[in-house]
């Protein structure tokens, strides 16, 4: 693993930040449970101690890091998925997004992987562009965000029981188009499309 991935890598909720456990805005954790589980997430409930010494009960969701893949095709054109997203009934057209497993050491293997799983597209190279917590508040939610180049349909869609995805490609002119006019509602994408646009080229 590089020393990037290494830094950029989330946690699953148990190894929280040392360097910020003396900051007088820290709360103290005394003990934690799992409330809630289900395939893909857990609800984690901990008591926690408060700087002014309150003590009170805090819930938030609990998952793996993912990664989020934004893949060029050789002629310059992004792969996309168009996935139905039943929290929200519509369809959502997005980039390719997975969550890493507990043997995920590399990171960029793990964006190849949900690469091919998702798009049936395999890569040349791939490269990591920014790392983010896009819901710190309520989640421990961790997004590694990947280019991918090269990308070519070589390899089967692999998808899981529960992941109903058609593929697509579009010009990254016609995809920032669609994020400047509202069009694109994933955050992932959004985001993964301006960080590109604004640092990654």
């Amino acid at each position: 693993m590089s020393d990037d991935e290494r830094d950029a890598r989330g946690t699953d909720g148990d190894d929280r930040d040392s360097a910020d456990a003396a900051d007088p805005l820290a709360w103290e954790s005394l003990d934690a449970e799992v409330a809630y589980s289900c395939p893909g997430f857990d609800v984690r409930r901990e008591r926690v101690r408060l700087p002014d010494g309150t003590e009170t009960h805090y819930d938030y969701l609990a998952e793996p890091p993912s990664v989020v893949v934004l893949p060029f095709t050789p002629d310059g054109e992004v792969v996309v998925i168009e996935e139905w997203r039943q929290a929200v009934g519509r369809v959502n057209r997005g980039l390719p997004v997975g969550g890493t497993e507990p043997d995920d050491d590399d990171l960029s293997a793990a964006a190849r992987r949900e690469l091919r799983e998702e798009t049936g597209h395999e890569a040349e190279a791939v490269e990591r562009l920014t790392t983010v917590e896009p819901a710190n508040g309520v989640a421990n939610s961790v997004l590694h965000f990947f280019v991918a180049r090269g990308c070519t349909p070589t390899a089967q869609q692999d998808l899981d029981a529960d992941e109903s995805i058609r593929v697509a490609t579009t010009t990254m002119a016609d995809l920032r188009e669609h994020v400047a006019a509202d069009e694109v509602r994933d955050g992932r994408t959004t985001l993964g499309v301006l960080y590109y646009d604004a640092f990654g080229e």
